[in-house]
Order: C-alpha cells, then sequence, then structure tokens
C-alpha cells in the first residue's frame, strides 16, 4: 500500500469541518453531500480487512429507508455477515480523522487487527437507486484502487444481494453463484420445489401486490419474475418512475404510521407488502371487508415460518428445537404466543441435522425433510432480504391454504405506537436490558415506568437511533387510545429530559 499516494488521493475527498459520524449496525447514514470522504475511506477500509481476512469483502452504498436525499455506506464480512464490532471501530476512527491524520490512523489499524499488507485484497460494490449512489460509489472504488485492492463493482444491487455475492465468492461457488442471475435461480428454485404440491394447475395463481418504496426492489422483482411465475402473480407499485424513494411509502413507512402507502390499490382481503428501499425489510397488510387496515408485521411473520417448521419436524418425528430470536420491538402477544403455545428453541445445528435428513429419511419424510431444506434455503438468505422472506411467506400460505386473515388470526396484536423525538444528541441516551431500559439520562427510566403504571397491559421503552440524532419511542396497552396516549407522554419525556429540539411532540403525530 502505497501510503503517499492515499494521502495525495484522500486530499480530494476532503473531511467537512467539524463532522463527526458513528458506524453502527446500519454502518455510516447521514446527507449525502457529506459523505463523500467516507466512502473514501471505507474503500480505504474495505482493502485492510480483505487482507486481514483473505477474503473477499463487501461495500454497499446505500441509507435502506431513509429519505431520499441521505445516503449511507456499511461493510459486509466473508460470510455475508454484518462487520466485526472491533472492526466497526476502526470505520469510525478512521472516518473521523483529520486529513493529516489518516495515514497514522491507517497504519494503528493495521497494527492493532495485524494486517499484512502485502496480501493481496478484493472487494465488491453494490449501490442502490438513489441519485447520489452512483458517484459515491466512485468514491469507494477511488479509495480501493489507490490502495492497491482489486473489485468488482455490480452497480445496482438490494442490500441482501451484495451480501450474497460476498458469501458465493468465499465459499467458492458453493453457496451458490455470485450473480445476480444464480440469486434470482437459487432463491426461484427453493419456491418452486416448495409449492409444486399446493399448485395444482395453472389456473391456481396467487395474487400479490409489492409496493416497492420506489426503490431497487422494484427493479430486482421485474428481473426476478419470470424466474417464479409458476403459481404467484405479482403486482409492483410504487416502482421509482415518480415518486421520491421511500417517500409516504415503504414498510418503515407503513409500520409507522399503520397504514396503506401511497400509490396502491387495495381491495379487502388482498395481500399487500411493502419492501424498504434496499430491500431488506417486508411487512405485510391487508384491509378486511369492513374497511378496516391490518398490519401483519415481523413478529407474524416468524410466527408463522417458525410454526410451519415445526409442523415438518413433527411430521418426520424429529424431536429438534426451534427458537425466535426477537428484538424489544417485538409486540407481547407474540411473545407470549411463541413461549406459551409454540415453545420455541432453534439452533444451528438443528439446521443441519434437516439438511442431511434430507437424504436419509424414506418416502413420506423425505419429502417434508425436503421442504425443511428448501426453506432454509431460501431462509438462508432471509437475513434481511425482502424477496427471499417474501417467497418464503407465500410458499408456506399456498402449502397450508390459509388466507392472510386466517394467518392474522394465529393471534391478536396488542394495539401500539411508534413515535420519533427530534434530540439534539441522540448519544445523551444509554440503554441495557436489550434496549428496554433507559440508564441515562438520570429520571427517563422512572418517568416512563410511572406512565406505563397508569394503562393495562402496557409497556414502553426508548433507544436512540443508530444513524440520526432522533430517539425512537415505542408503546403498547390493551387499546389504541391507550396505547397512543402512553407513546405521547413518554415522548414528552424524553422531550424534557433527554434535549429535545424543536417543536414539543403534539398528539396524534
Amino acid at each position: 500500500m502505497d501510503l503517499d499516494a492515499v494521502t495525495k488521493h484522500s486530499a480530494l475527498h476532503a473531511k467537512p469541518s467539524g463532522l463527526i459520524l458513528q458506524y453502527g449496525t446500519a454502518g455510516f447514514r447521514t446527507k449525502a453531500e457529506h459523505l463523500d470522504h467516507v466512502m473514501f475511506r471505507m474503500g480505504l477500509l474495505a482493502v485492510l480487512r480483505s487482507k486481514q481476512t483473505k477474503s473477499t469483502i463487501g461495500v454497499m452504498v446505500t441509507a435502506s429507508h431513509n429519505p431520499e436525499e441521505d445516503n449511507g455506506v456499511k461493510l459486509v464480512d466473508p460470510l455475508g455477515e454484518m462487520l466485526a464490532p472491533s472492526w466497526e471501530e476502526h470505520a469510525t476512527c478512521l472516518a473521523n480523522a483529520e486529513e493529516q491524520d489518516v495515514q497514522r490512523v491507517l497504519l494503528d489499524i493495521s497494527e492493532k487487527a495485524a494486517v499484512d499488507l502485502q496480501q493481496d485484497a478484493f472487494v465488491v460494490i453494490g449501490r442502490d437507486t438513489r441519485p447520489s449512489s452512483e458517484k459515491l460509489s466512485q468514491s469507494v472504488i477511488d479509495g480501493i484502487t489507490v490502495s492497491g485492492g482489486q473489485f468488482h463493482d455490480y452497480g445496482l444491487l438490494t442490500t441482501p444481494q451484495l451480501h450474497y455475492m460476498v458469501y458465493c465468492r468465499n465459499t467458492q461457488g458453493q453457496y451458490g453463484k455470485a450473480t445476480t442471475e444464480g440469486y434470482y435461480q437459487k432463491l426461484s428454485k427453493a419456491f418452486v420445489e416448495l409449492t409444486k404440491q399446493a399448485f395444482c394447475s395453472g389456473d391456481e395463481c396467487l395474487l400479490l401486490k409489492v409496493d416497492c418504496a420506489n426503490g431497487i426492489g422494484a427493479l430486482k422483482l421485474r428481473e426476478m419474475k419470470n424466474y417464479f411465475s409458476r403459481g404467484l402473480s405479482i403486482q409492483l407499485f410504487n416502482v421509482g418512475t415518480t415518486g421520491k424513494l421511500n417517500h409516504l411509502c415503504g414498510a418503515d413507512f407503513v409500520k409507522s404510521h399503520q397504514k396503506p402507502p401511497q400509490g396502491i390499490e387495495m381491495k379487502p382481503n388482498e395481500r399487500c407488502c411493502s419492501f424498504d428501499g434496499d430491500a431488506d425489510r417486508i411487512i405485510y397488510y391487508y384491509y378486511d371487508a369492513d374497511g378496516h387496515f391490518h398490519l401483519i408485521d415481523g413478529d407474524k411473520i416468524a410466527t408463522l415460518i417458525s410454526s410451519f417448521l415445526k409442523e415438518l419436524l413433527l411430521e418426520i418425528g424429529e424431536s429438534l428445537n426451534i427458537g425466535v430470536v426477537q428484538t424489544a420491538y417485538a409486540n407481547g402477544s407474540s411473545t407470549r404466543y411463541l413461549e406459551e403455545v409454540m415453545k420455541v428453541l432453534f439452533s444451528k445445528t438443528a439446521e443441519m441435522k434437516i439438511k442431511q435428513l434430507a437424504e436419509e429419511l424414506e418416502d413420506k419424510k423425505r419429502k417434508a425433510a425436503k421442504m425443511l431444506e428448501n426453506i432454509i434455503d431460501l431462509f438462508n438468505q432471509a437475513a434481511g432480504d425482502a424477496i427471499s422472506d417474501m417467497l418464503v411467506i407465500e410458499a408456506i400460505l399456498a402449502l397450508k391454504g390459509l388466507t392472510i386473515q386466517q394467518w392474522d388470526a394465529l393471534y391478536t396484536d396488542l394495539p401500539n405506537r411508534q413515535l420519533k423525538v427530534k434530540v439534539a444528541d441522540r448519544q445523551v441516551i444509554s440503554t441495557t436490558d436489550a434496549e428496554r431500559k433507559a440508564v441515562t439520562p438520570p429520571g427517563l427510566q422512572e418517568a416512563i415506568d410511572n406512565l406505563v403504571k397508569k394503562y393495562k397491559l402496557s409497556r414502553a421503552f426508548v433507544r436512540p437511533s443508530g444513524t440520526e440524532d432522533i430517539v425512537r419511542v415505542y408503546a403498547e396497552a390493551d387499546s389504541q387510545e391507550s396505547a397512543d396516549s402512553l407513546a405521547h407522554e413518554v415522548s414528552l419525556a424524553v422531550f424534557q429530559l433527554a434535549g429535545g429540539v424543536g417543536e414539543s411532540p403534539q398528539p396524534g403525530l
């Protein structure tokens, strides 16, 4: 690595004065015009990480569900997973270094991480459809090339597709072909195999309406539709030809506002879903016959999949455990259902045993085990992949003969509300207990606890955003009115105790 050349090129990607950013689970995110230096430096860091792991590393240029004027970047580790926590610290340090310190920081990282600077490096790059993404991707490439790395630019990809490419390249193609066609073939083959018992004739065709958030999901679903045309008909809305990315549409909008996106035509009892801007989130919803809106979020998606897996395991006579990982946002009703009805617990060991069973069991058992293997092929990619999640859900609904209303009726969600509060500095809030309890600022958790006591079947928590100076508020209670009131009161407590800025939270917003 020619450090003098790096220093010279770094000056062409100058860091704005006073800008401080933090690498979180979503990588870096902020206004696109502030990210040129970050992109260049993440190209440098990706080369170091590739040298250290002797593997291909991914760089994705996206800000997911953020507004179109924002952008961001995150690195993908060798097996398609998130960047290791110790390297998140390196990313933050490098991004915030003053110009004269970039060379020193690179050497510090190389020393701390025992990077062999003579080792070859290879980086793959993807980007979403934001107007700023192509130019920012070029800044990443500048960082890679000046530091002596090789690269392949995939261009427009969903975030999960880039994760897939990285995993394929580092398993020498054993997981699949590192191309978009390979991705489409892998998922569609599993879907078709799963559903061939459910679709008896060409006349039977599932209809699903998809809100693509005016993002990359529209482009990729169009390319993929022919691969799984049998048995599944998809109508695409908010495809990016007119509306802005994530504006009044997309999974985050639907979840936060608990209403349909603009731009989609919904009839009673039709299945609809929304992706977010980079197609790593999905949410389902429908109108009932009385015109009431019903939201089916990740909790019910997890319940549908885990219950189906449990049924197949029983069918093949296996007593393997199944488990579901939930976040603090999981609805209390879903947690009770999973614990008391499903009694689930799942592990990677169980997954490997399922694959072995597909080879060992006879006839009926073999068919069930093969279903499980195909589910896992789809769901392995579903670590935040809206497309593969969609295919898993559609396959299970078809095999079980469930309508969206029957799926929704597995259990009744407690009414809930999510709000956002703008603050001067999100870092004044720290949490514990899986982000369900506020440690700082002093008095905030006590205030939340006192507010929760006023309502039945209630709970509430707050957590700082990982990417912007806002605090997210979650509340649930026995009625929607109570959930809304509790969320508003907690928002006021956050505004008053955690340095709220702008207008004080108003009821109903």
